[in-house]
């Protein structure tokens, strides 16, 4: 299967679009001043105590306590408490930052124990976000920390090294835990991920040494702040974390279209495949990237409540506080000649593709009921079951798929890390906001020209991109060159300004870019520049 990634880099977020076979199936945004992303690491204080839910809120800088359960603690929890201890006593006295090889480990804490018993309010602790803040929630922590590479995955003070179930080759297992043995330091353990497999001494090492070095800088940090929270390791970016979990040899390119996280990009597989470093592309047509890759297009037929699926069959997506259900419809899948039991199995079928595509599609996590047509034969029920587990072998959040019931109900938990993709289909007018009434759309053109007139003759702007609707963007480019209005309008106003068509506008919308990328609020520059006027 080809595997592309299309990311867009706007000056507020990135866009992370994962295509397979040319089709959507994993989509990201991620704003560029976003914090608490998962896998950060953080030394904290114990803000509250909930002996009642035996739990935790711990102070990370989030306005809500990040949730720490005991069971989230880890075994190890008493080594990780008498470490940090030191490790603050000693950035208090300017003394050298310990090291986790030199720690004495204690016994295990009980898997039954009391959060009373390891934490008291005001302690320092180190922590791991594992899920982001989702809806009122804030993040949750845990204390198992982790450190993840292509490769191998660092967990300190867990002396236990643990390879990876789906290398089927008891061979190569043995191989590669007898090789993590001989290289890795003392209170130290390893996860090994599946890519591993057959790699050899030298890459692994350089691997752990780079994790290890990510582990001890963290711990720096310490020494120069001391006031809590300090964030000691910063996981990676969404759009190299994707590349970190899921780069195989199927990628087929890697689309961006900004120059340093080009640079960024490029500096990752170099490190991890320095043979494929050519996949990464840099796109610098004048199409907004997801127009021009027809990743758009998708995305507005993809969400909503409603989704179709082939031959006429529809979906039918509700979200509530606990679960999310999913209602599927033949449609006009009803007209065919097929007896119902065919019809009900074939519109089935394809639902099971599309769901399991929606899952990934909207990060839909927690509890999905899905609503099949009921089918009377045993059979076909199992059909639908093992078409829905083949689909969601894809699927890298952890999940759990139930056999239909008799009622035709299908039921799935998903691991939920981060919040729900949402996108709004639906457009608003831009004109009159839903109201009713409207400017005559012929005269869009004129106000649009009005604009121009008043950035090159007012503000002194020549240089600039205007985006508009497709629809829009024909109208002023047609008709025989040099008599078009966007000829007329470069004769008149210079041909420093471009109009570029923009699949997510509007009929009505538009949007002015200066040279730097940043959008120009217009009616905010006349506001301002009528009231100077009124106080000359």
């Amino acid at each position: 299967m080809n595997s592309e990634l299309v990311i867009d880099v706007q000056a507020s977020q990135i866009s992370i679009a994962l295509l397979e076979e040319k089709k959507l199936v994993e989509f990201h945004r991620e704003n560029r001043t976003g914090a608490f992303s998962v896998g950060d690491i953080f030394l904290a204080n114990v803000r509250k105590m909930m002996p009642g839910l035996n739990a935790a809120f711990v102070d990370v800088g989030y306005d809500k306590g990040a949730f720490l359960h005991y069971q989230d603690l880890g075994p190890q929890f008493s080594s990780l408490a008498v470490f940090t201890k030191e490790l603050v006593n000693n950035a208090k006295n300017n003394k050298k930052t310990p090291s986790i090889s030199k720690v004495q480990l204690q016994k295990n804490i009980s898997k039954t124990g009391s959060i009373s018993d390891v934490l008291t309010q005001g302690q320092e602790v180190l922590v791991q976000v594992s899920k982001e803040p989702i809806s009122t929630k804030g993040p949750r922590l845990t204390s198992e920390l982790s450190i993840a590479g292509r490769f191998l995955v660092l967990m300190p003070l867990s002396d236990k090294i643990y390879v990876s179930q789906k290398i089927k080759s008891s061979e190569e297992r043995n191989r590669i835990r007898q090789l993590i043995k001989s290289i890795k330091p003392k209170n130290f353990g390893v996860i090994v991920r599946t890519v591993a497999e057959g790699k050899k001494v030298a890459e692994l090492d350089g691997e752990l040494k780079t994790l290890l070095k990510r582990w001890e800088d963290g711990l720096a940090k310490v020494g120069k702040k001391t006031k809590l929270p300090i964030l000691l390791y910063e996981e990676i970016g969404r759009m190299v974390g994707i590349l970190r979990d899921i780069f195989n040899p199927s990628f087929e390119s890697i689309h961006v279209n900004d120059r340093a996280v080009y640079d960024e990009i490029c500096d990752y597989v170099r490190e991890i495949a320095p043979e494929r470093v050519g996949i990464v592309k840099l796109y610098e047509g004048e199409l907004p990237i997801f127009d021009h890759f027809a990743i758009t297009k998708q995305l507005k037929s993809a969400f909503g409540r409603t989704v179709s699926v082939k031959n006429g069959a529809y979906l039918i997506v509700e979200h509530t506080e606990a679960m999310h259900v999913i209602d599927v419809n033949s449609g006009n899948k009803t007209k065919a000649a097929n007896d119902q039991e065919t019809n009900a199995l074939e519109v089935n079928l394809l639902a099971a593709d599309e769901v399991a595509r929606q899952l990934r599609l909207r990060n839909m996590g927690g509890i999905i009921v899905i609503d099949f047509i009921d089918m009377k034969s045993a059979e076909n029920r199992q059909k639908v079951f093992e078409r829905m587990q083949e689909n969601m072998l894809l699927d890298r959040a952890k999940h759990n798929i139930l056999q239909l019931s008799k009622f035709g109900l299908m039921q799935i938990t998903r691991q939920r890390v981060r919040p729900e993709v949402h996108i709004n289909t639906e457009e608003v007018c831009p004109t009159c906001y839903g109201k009713g009434f409207s400017q005559p759309s012929i005269l869009f053109v004129d106000s649009l020209e009005n604009k121009i007139d008043y950035l090159v003759n007012e503000l002194k702007i020549k240089k600039f991109k205007l985006f508009v609707n497709p629809y829009v963007a024909a109208f002023i480019n047609q008709g025989l060159p040099f008599f078009s209005l966007k000829w007329k309008w470069k004769r008149k106003y210079g041909f420093g300004f471009s109009i570029i068509p923009s699949q997510e506008l509007a009929f009505l919308q538009y949007r002015f870019i200066d040279e730097s990328g940043n959008e120009m609020d217009l009616q905010e520059e006349i506001e301002t520049i009528s009231v100077a006027r009124k106080k000359m």
